[in-house]
C-alpha cells in the first residue's frame, strides 16, 4: 500500500508539472473546463493522481477548484498581471538584497555561470519565437541571483510568481517578437515599432551590480527589468483590443 501511495504521489507530481507547462504555454486556455476523464485520456493517467495533480495546481493558483463543479484553468486579467508584478518585485528585491548580503564565492560563481549561459544562447529560434533553451537559462539566471537569500519561502514564492508572469507573457503576445543583432553575438528583442529592448544588457547590469555588492543598484535594475516586461504586455494587450 505504501508503495502504491508513493507511485501515485510521484505520478501526481509529474502530471502537475506537465499540466502547469501546458497552462503557461496556453495549450490549456484560461477559464477552460478541466474534465477528469478527458485529462486522463490526454495525459495517459489514472483519476486518483490526476485529481491530486489538479489540487496541487489549485494551491499554486494555476487551477481553480469549484465546489461540485470540478476544476478549470484560472482566468487571466491585466489587473491580475499588475498585482503579480508588484508582488514579484517586492519578493524578488527582498530576496536579492538578502543574497547580496549573504552570498559567498559559490554564489558569485553561480551568477557568473548562469549569466554566461543565458548571454550566449540565442533568444529566438529559427521561427522567431522565444527559444525554450534560452527561457530555461533565463529562469536559472534569475533564480541564481536570489539563491543565497537563505529563505526557501522567498525563493519558492519568486519561482511561483515567475511562472505566472511567463504565462501572461506567452498568452498576451499574439505574434512572435522580432530580434536584431546587438553585437558580440547578442540579440535585442524588438517588441513593436516603438520599442527595442536590450535584455542581454539588462542581465549584464544586474549581474555586475550583484557581484559588486551594490544592493541598491541591483534592486533598482531588477525592478525596472520586471516592470518593463509587464509594461510591454499591457501595451500589446491594449493594441490588440483597439
Amino acid at each position: 500500500m505504501e508503495q502504491d501511495a508513493l507511485i501515485s504521489r510521484t505520478m501526481a507530481s509529474s502530471l502537475a508539472s506537465e499540466i502547469r507547462t501546458d497552462i503557461i504555454e496556453g495549450v490549456l486556455a484560461p477559464g477552460s473546463k478541466l474534465r477528469i476523464k478527458d485529462l486522463c485520456e490526454r495525459y495517459t493517467a489514472g483519476s486518483i493522481p490526476m485529481r491530486e495533480a489538479l489540487s496541487r495546481l489549485a494551491a499554486s493558483g494555476f487551477v481553480v477548484a469549484e465546489d461540485q463543479r470540478g476544476f478549470r484553468v484560472s482566468d487571466v486579467s491585466m489587473e491580475d498581471l499588475i498585482d503579480i508584478t508588484e508582488t514579484r518585485i517586492h519578493i524578488e528585491c527582498q530576496a536579492l538584497q538578502r543574497s547580496i548580503e549573504r552570498g559567498n564565492l559559490e554564489w558569485e560563481e553561480l551568477i557568473l555561470s548562469t549569466h554566461h549561459r543565458v548571454s550566449r544562447l540565442p533568444m529566438s529560434t529559427s521561427t522567431e519565437r522565444l527559444n525554450p533553451e534560452w527561457e530555461q537559462a533565463h529562469v536559472a539566471f534569475h533564480a541564481a541571483l536570489l539563491s543565497a537569500s537563505e529563505s526557501k519561502w522567498l525563493c519558492h514564492l519568486a519561482s511561483l510568481l515567475r511562472d505566472q508572469t511567463a504565462r501572461y507573457r506567452l498568452l498576451s503576445v499574439s505574434k512572435p517578437a522580432a530580434v536584431e543583432p546587438a553585437g558580440d553575438g547578442q540579440q535585442r528583442i524588438v517588441v513593436d515599432s516603438g520599442i527595442t529592448r536590450d535584455i542581454a544588457a539588462e542581465h549584464k547590469a544586474m549581474a555586475h551590480a550583484a557581484l559588486a555588492r551594490d544592493s541598491a543598484t541591483a534592486c533598482s535594475l531588477l525592478r525596472a527589468h520586471l516592470q518593463a516586461t509587464t509594461d510591454i504586455v499591457l501595451r500589446q494587450a491594449q493594441q490588440d483590443a483597439s
